[in-house]
């Protein structure tokens, strides 16, 4: 995952867990793309305080995905719904209608397994 897909992606899932100061900071970097600076004079605090607890909070948000695997487990489940988009998809493959069923039902019980 890149740097800025995987921090929203994380923010998104343990963004709550977050003090509504570090979420205000942290919106602003990642969603709001502010500078340092921006941040920094918006707030009323140095450029450093906000870089640190930027990487505060990025270290925070990946302690939680380390412990819960929330992002992992969703990941995971959107490959398996694509794997069974394609499935359905009749021009794709040459595998017969029964062969299709019967992967797509293998991948539900996949997904279904994870959550």
């Amino acid at each position: 995952m890149d740097k800025i897909y995987k921090q929203t992606m994380l923010f998104d899932f343990y963004g709550e867990l977050l003090t509504e100061h570090q979420r205000r900071v942290y919106e602003d970097a990642v969603y709001q793309d502010m500078s340092l600076g921006e941040i920094a004079e918006e707030l009323g605090i140095s450029r450093q305080g906000v870089h640190d607890l930027i990487r505060r909070c990025d270290k925070i948000l990946l302690d939680y995905e380390s412990k819960l695997h929330l992002v992992e487990r969703f990941n995971r489940a959107k490959e398996t719904v694509r794997a069974i988009e394609g499935l359905t998809n009749q021009a794709e493959g040459t595998m017969d209608i029964p062969d299709r069923l019967q992967a797509i039902r293998s991948l539900a019980r996949k997904l279904l397994e994870e959550l």
